[in-house]
């Protein structure tokens, strides 16, 4: 099969960092963290206080006042990154090209929000009081559908939902959805907005989340001995990859080239990675082997880590049984350490700031990154943003359920 080469021409970001990509990225450079107590409900009561909230972000900015009221705030969050990457790509879906610009946006929940709101109006007041607009608020594919339906993309439409897997799952089935020639441009990433007294209680339930209330901005530090679980984060991340000769004929922006992509199932357990990183390491695998690349040429590695424990060992075993001794001159970080992880979100974020890194030549780093654990001993970018040549970065990305996706970008070579 003759396949496409398949570029970056556009970006879209909101994270806890701040609202669109430049003040996100400087951000991460700065070494910032986004993490602070919870606003949006009372969490005095839960285990968990802290979470990486978007603060000042207006829906209204973005959307009509009428149509904020029918769409979740994960949708909400979509529609506004989404339009950021358009508008930075400079792409124009007409009535000539709508049926070659597909959309595939995700999310790894969906509309908590929404769900727990009627539950209450159920509750106190009845069924009547439902509003007819319940469902599309809150189903996964309308984020993908609103974005469609917004933009006039009439081409491949899909929404996936592998949990922390997801962004890297859209973007990497809409590289492929490109490759076999379905469309010349696709819309793509994930998106995600569950800091509820139900989301942070649930994962309170599993003890999968950090409890260092006191100190916020510390409370996220993958690789460090003193991790003691994650930190929910909210956000999106959108890319717009295109076809390169589409992306040349109109002599668009090239961020970089995306080059491979791999997707596996550790076959093991709900919550757990599997023993030793196995599925990890085989997805990272299958990445450069759809690449075609040595691994001896990836010089950076925007990682998972969550800031858990058998998370962050398990990652650090399966880098190195890909990449052997080759692993410790690798710059391998964690920008969870200042965005929380955005779970659904994760992997379209990371995606962008992979890119970024690849464009810039520059990578953020692991902040909090104080008393590196025994068994992490990679070279994890600690505190401050390195300068360094990126020629390739590839991003991590795994999911509840075993689920793996990995992304691999190179410096765009015409």
């Amino acid at each position: 099969m003759d396949t496409k080469r398949v570029v970056v021409t556009g970006l879209g970001m909101i994270t806890p960092l701040g609202i669109g990509v430049q003040e996100s990225w400087n951000g991460l450079l700065a070494g910032r963290s986004g993490i602070r107590k919870i606003t949006s409900f009372d969490a005095s009561g839960f285990p968990t206080q802290i979470a990486g909230e978007v603060e000042g972000f207006s829906a209204e900015d973005y959307i009509e006042s009428k149509e904020i009221k029918k769409m979740d705030r994960f949708i909400h969050l979509a529609v506004a990154a989404a339009s950021m990457s358009l508008a930075d790509s400079g792409l124009k879906i007409t009535e000539e090209n709508a049926e070659r610009v597909g959309v595939a946006v995700g999310s790894g929940i969906g509309g908590l929000h929404t769900i727990e709101h009627y539950h209450s109006v159920l509750l106190e007041k009845g069924p009547k009081r439902i509003t007819p607009f319940f469902i599309p608020m809150l189903i996964v594919n309308l984020a993908a559908g609103q974005v469609s339906i917004r933009s006039g993309a009439k081409g491949p439409n899909s929404t996936v939902a592998t949990a922390c897997a997801t962004g890297s799952h859209s973007i990497g089935d809409a590289f492929k959805i490109i490759q076999r020639g379905d469309a010349d441009a696709m819309i793509a990433g994930g998106t995600e907005s569950v800091i509820t007294p139900l989301g942070i209680g649930g994962f309170n339930a599993m003890k999968a989340l950090s409890t260092r209330n006191h100190e916020p901005e510390k409370a996220s530090r993958p690789f460090d001995i003193n991790r003691d679980g994650f930190v929910m984060g909210e956000g999106a991340g959108i890319v717009i990859l295109e076809r390169l000769e589409n992306a040349m004929d109109r002599d668009a922006k090239i961020y970089a080239e995306l080059i491979g992509y791999g997707m596996t199932a550790d076959a093991y357990h709900i919550t757990s990675p599997s023993p030793g990183g196995e599925g990890a390491a085989r997805c990272m695998k299958m990445a450069l082997k759809d690449a075609g690349t040595d691994p001896l040429a990836v010089n950076y590695i925007n990682a998972h880590g969550t800031s858990t424990k058998y998370g962050d060992e398990l990652e650090t075993h399966a880098v190195k049984t890909v990449f052997g001794e080759h692993a410790y001159k690798i710059a391998v970080s964690s920008t969870k350490s200042m965005t929380g992880h955005l779970l659904g979100a994760a992997g379209g974020v990371e995606a962008v700031i992979t890119v970024l890194s690849v464009h810039n030549n520059i990578v953020p780093p692991t902040i909090n990154l104080d008393n590196p654990d025994p068994e992490c001993d990679l070279d994890y970018v600690p505190h401050k943003s390195r300068e360094m040549s990126v020629e390739y970065g590839l991003t991590n990305s795994f999911g509840f359920g075993g689920t793996n996706a990995c992304l691999l970008f190179k410096k765009f070579r015409d």
